[in-house]
């Protein structure tokens, strides 16, 4: 499985299970010059910004750690460009990374990290 449709796969699986902790889905793979944010979910009254990490069993870097400084900037953009071309009052607003581990070809998710960093952009 080549990486593009690795990455597709984990982030469908993201989906199903945050769906099947009562999030909703409001948009996938949303896409501006800043780069793309995975999926965008509502978890009660928040919109969650979710970053997929696919990582291989025995990973050396774990999910959190991969979304670096340069890579949570530009979630923030990101986040911030959707938030501006939504219409109302702006909601609550979190940034949550989702892993998931492929262990000799059955890929789960590992672990959903809430609040996995913070943005000044919102």
């Amino acid at each position: 499985m080549d990486r593009q449709t690795r990455g597709r796969h984990g982030e469908h699986l993201a989906k199903c299970y945050l769906l099947k902790h009562k999030l909703s889905l409001v948009e996938e793979n949303f896409r501006c010059r800043w780069g793309e944010i995975d999926l965008i979910m509502r978890d009660g009254n928040t919109l969650v910004f979710i970053e997929v990490r696919f990582r291989r069993s025995g990973s050396r870097v774990d999910a959190r750690a991969s979304v670096d400084t340069h890579k949570q900037r530009k979630l923030c953009r990101a986040a911030a460009i959707y938030m501006a071309g939504q219409s109302g009052p702006q909601p609550d607003a979190r940034f949550d990374v989702v892993a998931v581990s492929d262990n000799n070809g059955t890929a789960r998710v590992e672990d959903w990290i809430r609040n996995a960093f913070e943005c000044t952009a919102l």
